[in-house]
């Protein structure tokens, strides 16, 4: 009764087990452990209730689909075979006097009771599918998915801006929170005259879409479409959209108002239904008014064109232009005013006649077109008549009228930016629909729109922001590509990484093309910096990381102008701040170095190399390519750990002794004066130099070096970011947002300790194979995680991107445990450590950072190995030991099921074809099957079918498809995900993923045996290549292709001597799909193997297997030169195993006596006899053989 009602109200244990009265410790002794961790571990009442509906619903639907389905229908035929009597058998028999068919009960029940305890699996697939897109869809994802839908929701996009990104001001008012306000959050457009939100807009707008231009995502004239005007133009009073909303208005409200036939009213409706083209109409129109008046100084004239514009003004007044003006004649003038442009665009003096004549011609359609006449009197008296000859004014009396114009226009940057704006409104005549065209724009603009719908806290000013750090490990992968990288042909197909990048990115590479003003490759070369760089923010390499971990400190160093700037600086504009030049003012160099000051403050970035002094000493060019990255970016700070031999004295004797430093390095200055003619020569500057008492590796590699680094870190939060990941501008600006969430109690009991963040996979391009990994992993990355966090309450720690509550993780034992194969997976330890001591781990979907995955295989093999490892060893930890033991009943079949339980069910899916066979098999050889069949004792077993229908689910990658396809629905739309899991099966997909699941049971099942779990480097290339036979051979023997022979064997087997089920659809079904996981663990790796059926490939793999197999192993050999080699080390994990494992190893391993004893007993020569004899003769005769 007291564990109901402590479970009803954890808010009444956690009181108990803070407590330190001691009569609480006294009631409390019969349950609390002898521990300081796992207590008041309980979350809130609210949280409790949701995840316990979700465990009792998903329990009551598994329990009543297995009782009716697979239970129930079962014991009529139970019955039945019980109550044959069988006598004959066609082998010897060990228990002939065994009652009621017991072994065929076994073989009948055994593969139902796996599916039995592995379907949970597959409901809570189900289930967590269906809570996790309610919940997107409550947290509004996918409201703006494609540009369409942006366009719809632009005019609120700038309120969204200053409500998220922008701090409150003190006189603001707050917005509510609750329910009302997540379900809306709808934003009021920007008043018109509030220039200083529609300039904050602006700066950091186009502060995006020119971070696109920089990336190579957009050409320059999507840009010039995509910006906005910098700061409001003060005589323009309307909201200026991008031009790309505005594109193809204005020519088609020309043909609009021409087929209008004098309906005013009709035509004003219909601007005004279109709002973006009643925007344009109205800002051609202003801005035609300004530029004559700017660009005309003579006084008649001034006074001729006001008396036209006020005509005109009076009569859209009045709803009477199309009654009152000829409509037909505006193509003429519109013809023209694109002339005046384009003129105003070169801004030439010897234009100056042509401009004349425009300004001319136009006054002329006007006076004799449009208006009829009415305006003639004021020409001719401002003229003396001259209108009244026949031939009109001459071109010396023309060129008199307009002999005053400020004509060159002085160039400045607004002048020049309201010029090509005007343009663009009057010649993009296709719509825009399309811009921009580069799915990756597309995809980072819509998300970041729709993100700034979502419920997220308010932004604080920079300067009373959280501070943070963002550490990345680093060991020897690729920094920065080489040109001879670059250039360097493949031997398989004699390509080259460039030219691979070219056609996986062929857009981008017209817009460097564009970007660098170079056509041809030759040209191009001549820039190879910017080649190296271009290429390498392709690939999983250090230097992406880095520029996208910066573009944090660009973030802040704009909002921080933002907070700080004074009216007129705002006005002006951020660029204008940061262009350090002689001809600006002191104020503006200082506020741009208040910016910098404080972006410096809030952001610090350390990169872990752990052998960059090593190559430093070596000369190594990623040495050189890291301190260009510090000089690139001079608040880059790098940390390693440098071996050092000093001389010291022990019992009076010199020796020589390694020494260990942890050291923090940034770039120097530069030690020769810019002006200089020599060249400039940087190098690191040592910050920190910190005495390590011995070798700092001596765990797990990877944890390791983040926890020697740890300590250079500064701030209330550390992001953990892989090496293989990147950030984007758009996303920089969220993080003081993100920050915040460490601020309040999201389940009302206890702060945040890790701010999950979702992550989306950018290497799903490079192949099909990459396609499948990005898909499975943006399932759980987004939707599997969201569901962790909220309402299952058992989100750890999956993967770099979260961001660590970091004072609280350096008093609890850091951010990553590093102990020897245990810590395999040391990402997921922090999240248990940190729920152990009472923390609490969310998930937020407004914020998102990029993340690289393996693309062949091969590298996808060796992940998934590591992962099932890790997972193997998570099973033997206590972490998992004490959670389960902590958490209350419900949750801790969160934990299960979302962690070890999944591997352990991938397990139990392979098992349960082999206790299957292995069933048939007995019952086949032994002529039980035979027996009950002519006794017709063995019906159609549904519930059988049902079982193996279960496995084949699971089996065909359905239990991963399900999830990634409705969150591809939910972002981009069903009929998407429809169309992508279509193509993915036409792909191949189901036989990707079956052979996946050979590769985690092979893993995990081996550790659980053996442990001795270990690293498996994947690498980080992009470039898929052929791999030859021997290299599949030595990865895929024991884990694929020796099981997938045996599974074949067993088929081939039962097929012979099998009785039961042959005419049955459901058998046959059942026979193809194990059939179907033979040929995919025996045939995969060369299904998948680029060129793999090219015969001269064949030829030179055979040859080379040949002499992989023929080659002697001894001291030294490795295994990838021998075949000897290879098998010790493939068996080592048997020398280190304890007994239970080799135990199990040898029990799992009897398996194989059972072909040989009942295949002897089928033999011709046997005749009969079935004497035990007749099989020990057999075995001593293979035995002596």
């Amino acid at each position: 009764m007291l564990a109901i009602v402590l479970f009803l109200f954890p808010f009444i244990r956690r009181f108990l087990e803070r407590s330190n009265r001691k009569i609480v410790m006294l009631l409390m002794w019969w349950s609390q452990p002898r521990l300081y961790v796992g207590r008041a571990m309980q979350e809130s009442s609210i949280s409790l209730i949701k995840y316990t509906i979700f465990w009792v619903l998903l329990i009551i639907s598994k329990l009543a689909f297995s009782y009716y389905i697979e239970i129930k229908p079962l014991v009529d035929p139970t019955k039945l075979i019980m109550q044959v009597p069988v006598r004959k058998f066609q082998w010897h028999e060990f228990f002939p006097q065994a009652k009621k068919n017991i072994g065929v009960v076994m073989a009948l029940w055994a593969p139902i009771i796996i599916v039995y305890f592995m379907d949970t699996q597959i409901w809570y697939a189900i289930f967590s599918t269906i809570f996790g897109g309610i919940n997107g869809a409550f947290l509004r994802l996918g409201e703006i998915r494609t540009l369409e839908l942006l366009r719809s929701r632009f005019q609120s996009l700038p309120g969204a801006f200053n409500a998220r990104l922008v701090p409150v001001e003190r006189n603001g008012v707050t917005k509510k929170k609750g329910l009302n306000d997540t379900s809306s959050h709808k934003f009021d457009e920007i008043p018109t005259n509030n220039e200083k939100e529609e300039a904050k807009f602006a700066q950091l707008w186009n502060k995006i879409i020119s971070s696109f231009r920089e990336e190579d995502l957009i050409t320059n004239w999507e840009m010039d479409l995509l910006l906005v005007p910098y700061c409001a133009d003060p005589d323009l009073d309307l909201t200026q959209w991008p031009p790309f909303l505005l594109a193809s208005k204005i020519p088609v409200a020309l043909r609009m108002a021409e087929d209008s036939n004098g309906k005013d009213r009709e035509l004003k409706k219909r601007l005004k239904d279109d709002n973006y083209m009643h925007c344009a109409v109205r800002e051609c129109y202003a801005s035609f008014k300004n530029m004559i008046n700017f660009l005309v100084l003579g006084e008649r004239e001034k006074m001729v064109i006001n008396e036209f514009f006020s005509k005109v003004d009076s009569y859209i007044q009045n709803d009477t232009v199309i009654t009152e003006l000829n409509m037909s004649a505006l193509p003429s003038l519109y013809e023209q005013f694109v002339k005046l442009i384009k003129y105003l665009l070169l801004n030439k003096e010897e234009d100056k006649d042509e401009v004349v004549i425009v300004l001319l011609n136009m006054l002329e359609i006007v006076t004799r077109d449009i208006m009829e006449d009415e305006v003639p009197s004021l020409v001719e008296s401002s003229h003396g008549g001259l209108n009244g000859k026949e031939g009109g004014m001459n071109f010396t009396e023309r060129y008199k009228f307009f002999g005053k114009l400020k004509f060159p226009a002085p160039e400045t940057e607004a002048w020049k930016e309201k010029i090509k704006r005007l343009h663009l409104l009057l010649t993009v005549k296709e719509s825009a629909m399309d811009v921009p065209s580069n799915l990756e724009a597309r995809r980072r603009i819509s998300f970041f729109s729709n993100s700034l719908f979502m419920d997220m806290p308010t932004a604080p000013k920079v300067r009373n922001m959280l501070s943070f750090s963002v550490l990345t490990p680093y060991n020897i992968e690729d920094v920065l590509f080489s040109i001879d990288d670059l250039e360097k042909l493949n031997e398989e197909d004699g390509v080259s990484i460039l030219f691979y990048l070219q056609k996986i990115f062929p857009d981008e590479w017209k817009n460097f093309q564009e970007r660098m003003k170079c056509i041809d490759e030759e040209e191009l070369r001549e820039e190879g910096e910017e080649l190296r760089l271009w290429a390498s923010y392709r690939g999983q390499t250090l230097t992406r990381t880095v520029r996208g971990m910066m573009y944090y400190r660009k973030a802040l160093e704009l909002q921080a102008f933002l907070d700080m700037a004074k009216d007129e600086d705002l006005m002006k504009g951020y660029r204008v701040a940061e262009l350090d030049s002689e001809e600006h003012s002191k104020s503006e160099r200082s506020l741009w170095a208040q910016c910098q000051a404080i972006a410096d403050m809030k952001f610090t970035y350390v990169v872990s190399c752990q052998q960059y002094g090593i190559d430093k000493r070596s000369g190594h060019s990623h040495a050189k390519d890291i301190l260009k990255l510090m000089t690139k970016y001079p608040s880059l700070r790098v940390a390693y750990i440098d071996e050092v031999e000093e001389t010291g004295k022990v019992n009076s004797k010199k020796t020589v002794q390694k020494v260990y430093y942890s050291v923090l390095v940034k770039a120097a200055l530069p030690t020769k004066s810019i002006d200089s003619s020599e060249p400039v020569q940087n190098l690191d500057q040592i910050i920190y130099r910190i005495k390590l008492p011995g070798p700092a590796i001596l765990g797990e590699g990877k944890p390791e070096n983040q926890n020697h680094a740890i300590i250079f870190t500064r701030g209330e939060g550390l992001q953990t970011i892989d090496m293989n990941q990147e950030n984007y501008l758009e996303e920089a600006f969220k993080m003081r947002n993100l920050l915040e969430e460490f601020l309040k109690k999201h389940d009302g009991v206890r702060f945040p300790t890790i701010l999950g963040l979702r992550e989306h996979i950018f290497t799903g391009s490079v192949s099909s194979l990459a396609w499948f990994m990005s898909n499975q992993e943006n399932g759980f990355v987004t939707l599997g995680q969201r569901l962790l966090a909220d309402p299952l309450k058992v989100r750890f720690h999956y993967g770099h991107p979260d961001v660590f509550d970091r004072l609280f993780h350096l008093t609890r034992g850091g951010v990553s445990k590093a102990s020897k194969v245990i810590n395999l997976s040391e990402d997921i330890f922090a999240g248990f450590n940190s729920t152990l001591r009472e923390g609490n781990v969310t998930h937020h979907e407004y914020i998102q950072v990029g993340k690289g995955r393996d693309v062949g295989l091969q590298q996808i093999s060796m992940f998934e190995a590591k992962v099932a490892n890790g997972n193997g060893e998570q099973t033997l930890s206590r972490d998992i030991y004490r959670l389960g033991h902590r958490f209350d009943f419900f949750r801790m079949l969160s934990c299960y099921f979302t962690t070890i339980g999944f591997y352990f069910s991938t397990l139990l899916t392979v098992f349960t074809v082999y206790v299957f066979l292995y069933g048939r098999l007995y019952l086949a050889l032994s002529g039980l099957e035979e027996e009950l069949s002519s006794a017709k004792a063995i019906p159609d077993i549904k519930p059988l079918q049902v079982a193996l229908a279960s496995q084949s689910f699971v089996q065909s990658g359905f239990l991963l498809a399900l999830p990634m396809t409705i969150e591809i629905g939910l972002e981009r739309g069903f009929r998407h995900a429809l169309t992508d899991f279509i193509i993915m099966q036409l792909q191949l997909a189901s036989v990707f993923f079956t052979f996946s699941l050979g590769t985690k049971t092979h893993y995990y099942g081996r550790t659980l045996l053996h442990g001795g779990a270990q690293y498996r480097g994947t690498g980080r290339g992009f470039v898929v290549v052929h791999a030859k036979f021997a290299e599949n051979y030595r990865l895929y023997s024991r884990s694929h292709f020796v099981k997938g022979i045996e599974l074949m064997i067993l088929l081939l087997v039962y097929q012979m001597f099998g009785h039961s089920y042959r005419g049955s659809v459901a058998y046959v079904l059942i026979i193809i799909s194990i059939w179907f996981m033979v040929g995919t663990w025996l045939f995969a790796p060369f299904l998948f193997n680029p060129s793999g059926f090219e015969w001269q490939k064949i030829v030179d793999d055979w040859a080379d297997w040949n002499k992989w197999i023929s080659n002697h192993g001894g001291i030294g050999v490795p295994p990838d030169k021998s075949w000897e080699s290879w098998w010790e080390k493939e068996q080592e994990h048997l020398r280190y195993s304890g007994k239970r494992g080799i135990i199990a190893e040898i029990l799992l391993s009897l398996r194989f006596f059972i072909y040989q004893y009942g295949l002897v007993y089928h033999l011709k020569i046997i005749k009969n006899t079935r004497s035990f004899l007749v099989y020990a003769a057999f075995f001593i005769n293979m035995k002596c053989m």
